[in-house]
């Protein structure tokens, strides 16, 4: 029912990366990678070409583009590595390729997305903070060029397939779930929180920046602007719901009272996959869902006063401009200072806030404007952990 599709993958050796990898191993008659792109992880990379023979790689990391470069000099069929500053642009507008996965982590995915946009691609979104940062021009762009954008993100999957077949203006709310990260039970002080346990995620496996933003529910936030922008709903028709269990991963209720739900085993190659294959199904070797053996499932309301980081991704959400892309590359500098043991657990809210009482709004930025916005709140996220480090 469908024809082989040729595929790129940008943050192919990121969690998403590998486990789209791990699909196409699934469905070799199916897909056809013709470009990867990663950071600087070398090793992988090399052994995902010599697997997945594609057309064209490139790493961010310049020099390691160049190592990248003199190791395959010497194959007989290599693949073009592209070494500049605009390399995952360049894959992501690839004449051979049909659809596009974009699991690059943080801001660096934008241009990336636009590149794949612009160029009528079929677009597998995992990359949130490129759809933060400029939510409106991506889907108007997204419109303006017939290009369907697909949610790869196991709660807007979720609701993706729970929208199939109804119109929007019979949403009457969504339901965006969340684990609750590792210390939603937890009564300790926040404060004392290490690198180590932050990354220790209870239901998911996931990269550090993500994992650390779940521990926070900043990633939550951030979801939610993500949905807002991907199904047109209103920030205030969407409502966080805390479920550790991690099965029902996200629900969609409809004017008439009905809520339908999309359940199964946190397992990221079932949204993946989902994506690559829409609209058709396919078998997966995601282990099937027993409600049995699961036994139970709970929900609960999120504190907002014990993870300030939801506040802030939900007012920067509904202020809407500038104010999420601040919000996000604040957050990003702040995750990152964190995980490199400068900064504490709880700072990361306290610098995002100090960012954000800074950012001059502009109420409709252009994509330059977004751009700024993100250098900005970079630099002064950076001024603000410096002082945390004194």
């Amino acid at each position: 029912m469908m024809k082989k599709k040729n595929i790129v993958i940008l943050g192919s050796t990121g969690s998403i990366g590998v486990n789209a990898l791990d699909v196409v191993r699934h469905h070799k008659n199916s897909f056809r990678v013709v470009g990867l792109a990663a950071n600087r992880n070398l090793k992988l990379m090399v052994q995902q070409i010599k697997e997945f023979s594609p057309e064209a790689v490139a790493m961010n990391d310049t020099p390691s583009a160049i190592e990248l470069s003199h190791i395959v000099s010497s194959w007989s069929k290599r693949p073009l590595v592209l070494n500049h500053s605009d390399g995952m642009e360049r894959l992501a507008r690839m004449e051979s390729a049909d659809f596009v996965l974009s699991g690059v982590v943080g801001a660096r995915g934008l241009l990336p997305l636009v590149a794949a946009l612009k160029a009528g691609k079929t677009v597998g979104l995992a990359n949130k903070e490129a759809l933060i940062a400029a939510g409106d021009i991506i889907m108007k762009l997204a419109r303006k060029n017939g290009v369907s954008l697909i949610p790869v993100d196991s709660e807007h999957s979720a609701i993706f397939q729970c929208l199939h077949g109804h119109p929007d203006h019979e949403i009457s709310k969504i339901l965006l779930t969340a684990s609750g990260g590792p210390f939603y039970r937890s009564t300790r002080d926040l404060n004392t929180i290490t690198v180590q346990e932050a990354l220790n995620h209870p239901t998911w496996r996931m990269g550090a920046k993500i994992t650390v933003d779940s521990a926070t529910l900043m990633n939550k936030g951030l979801e939610a602007i993500e949905a807002h922008h991907l199904f047109g709903v209103p920030m205030e028709k969407i409502e966080i719901v805390i479920h550790p269990q991690s099965i029902v991963h996200s629900l969609v209720e409809f004017e008439d009272g009905a809520v339908l739900a999309q359940l199964s085993n946190p397992d990221m190659r079932l949204p993946i996959q989902y994506a690559l294959t829409y609209p058709y199904r396919a078998k997966t070797k995601v282990t099937p869902l027993d409600l049995v053996k699961v036994g139970r499932l709970d929900f609960a309301a999120p504190d907002f006063s014990r993870f300030p980081c939801l506040r802030l991704a939900l007012g920067a959400g509904k202020v809407g401009g500038t104010a999420p892309v601040v919000l996000s590359a604040g957050n990003e500098e702040a995750v990152q200072a964190f995980i490199d043991q400068r900064i504490s657990f709880m700072d990361i809210p306290r610098i995002v806030a100090k960012v954000m009482k800074k950012n001059v709004l502009v109420t409709r930025p252009t994509l330059d404007d977004i751009l700024r916005a993100d250098g900005w709140a970079r630099d002064e996220a950076k001024t603000f952990i410096r002082q945390l480090e004194k």
